[in-house]
């Protein structure tokens, strides 16, 4: 499972200037953090970025961990 989530997490040079991203897309894993320490529940983040799954925020919370 862990490594399922982990494969959404890219590096990609031509994306957020080569920043740990969301499955090539140019949400960072940094953005996704700032906003959660923000306050914003997933939920509202899936609300406010569609394109984002609830996977995609646990990649990010488990790729901070390792």
């Amino acid at each position: 499972m862990q490594k399922t989530l982990l494969s959404r997490i890219t590096l990609n040079p031509a994306i957020s200037f080569g920043k740990p991203s969301i499955r090539n897309m140019r949400y960072s894993v940094e953005m996704i953090l700032d906003l959660l320490s923000a306050g914003m529940t997933n939920t509202e983040i899936i609300e406010d970025y569609p394109d984002l799954e609830a996977e995609d925020i646990q990649a990010c919370l488990l790729f901070v961990e390792k």
